[in-house]
């Protein structure tokens, strides 16, 4: 019996092991609530935990570089510069794994129709320059819509962003006066004129408890909190109601480099949603570093493989898109090239 027992309990503790490894990433909001979901269901699939924390694209990028965490994850592609910030010897890599919209979401109180905006105007709010809601601008874009003389209250994001990146991305293509004064970055130089808040789930409550005000923020938090969100004029001149099939639409013919950063914003596609882009996870190529094991290591490429290839049936249904034909097959090739120090995993 004494035996018997000892046998249980070893094969108990043999098992637990075997499920012991855990995985931990930190980075975008953006991709937020599709990553919840992948997680959640790679969970119950091979009982593997991944937590993660959606703490803006500044601050996965920080933390992977540190070593803090097993990936983390950007919606802006890192700057050769910030690459050059990696364990020497080693590699960082760019993992994408969806697509998604950033969209310019209200809170116009009194008017139902759905508002439409182009890129110079957009730049001239977030610039401060147009202050009012029925200035001629937008009363121009909008046709027999009542504006009123509403104040503009302008919200963005507080911390180090990739969705922030997205937008002033795409604004600095049409304006090379926002360029110039706000510039394209994760933390740009909003003016005092704006409401910083952290995270989309920040700037989703302020444009929610603002009358008044405009924000941008991922699709998917406009959608679940019932926030109005603008059609965006294209570079083809159409306005653009944002989905996963204009996401889709944006990426269509984009051929990515080797390393898979790239910008899609501004799509020449007629039926692209113009504030579209990757999203990424970053990991190191050689996961040899900082005392790391061989399991964990395996363990993070079994997951980045799934993600790429069966948790893409979770985008669509969330408002992202799946990965076109040709960019899934470069994350493999990237996936494939992690390594163990001289061993291939």
């Amino acid at each position: 019996m004494h035996l018997m027992k000892t046998l249980y309990t070893i094969s108990i503790m043999l098992l637990s092991a075997a499920h012991a490894v855990s995985l931990q990433g930190a980075g975008a909001s953006f991709p937020y609530p599709l990553y919840s979901k992948y997680f959640a269901e790679y969970k119950k699939l091979r009982n593997i935990e991944v937590n993660y924390q959606s703490i803006g694209s500044g601050g996965g990028q920080r933390q992977i570089l540190q070593q803090t965490v097993d990936f983390g994850a950007s919606d802006q592609p890192m700057s050769d510069r910030d690459l050059r910030k990696a364990l020497p010897g080693n590699k960082l890599l760019h993992i994408p794994t969806a697509l998604g919209a950033v969209v310019v979401t209200y809170n116009l109180p009194g008017v139902k129709a759905r508002l439409q905006f182009d890129g110079k105007t957009l730049s001239s709010i977030f610039m401060g320059d147009i202050r009012l809601w029925n200035d001629a601008a937008i009363a121009k874009l909008n046709p027999g819509v009542k504006l009123p003389p509403l104040p503009i209250s302008v919200a963005r994001r507080a911390d180090s962003s990739g969705t922030t990146y997205i937008f002033t991305d795409f604004l600095s293509k049409i304006s090379p006066g926002f360029q110039k004064k706000v510039g394209r970055s994760q933390e740009p130089n909003w003016g005092n004129y704006t409401i910083g808040a952290k995270g989309n789930d920040g700037v989703t409550a302020v444009v929610k408890q603002t009358p008044g005000s405009i924000g941008y923020v991922e699709l998917l938090y406009a959608e679940q909190n019932h926030l109005s969100y603008a059609l965006i004029e294209n570079r083809a001149g159409k306005f653009i109601d944002a989905s996963a099939g204009s996401v889709a639409s944006a990426a269509k013919d984009i051929k990515l480099p080797p390393d898979a950063r790239i910008s899609i914003t501004n799509s020449p596609s007629p039926k692209g949603y113009p504030i579209s882009a990757y999203t990424y996870l970053l990991v190191f190529q050689d996961q040899s570093y900082n005392k790391r094991t061989i399991e964990t290591a395996k363990t993070l490429k079994n997951m980045l493989n799934w993600v790429v290839q069966d948790a893409q049936k979770y985008n669509e249904p969330m408002g992202y898109a799946k990965l076109p034909a040709d960019a899934q097959k470069l994350a493999l090739k990237i996936i494939s090239s992690i390594k163990f120090g001289s061993k291939t995993l």
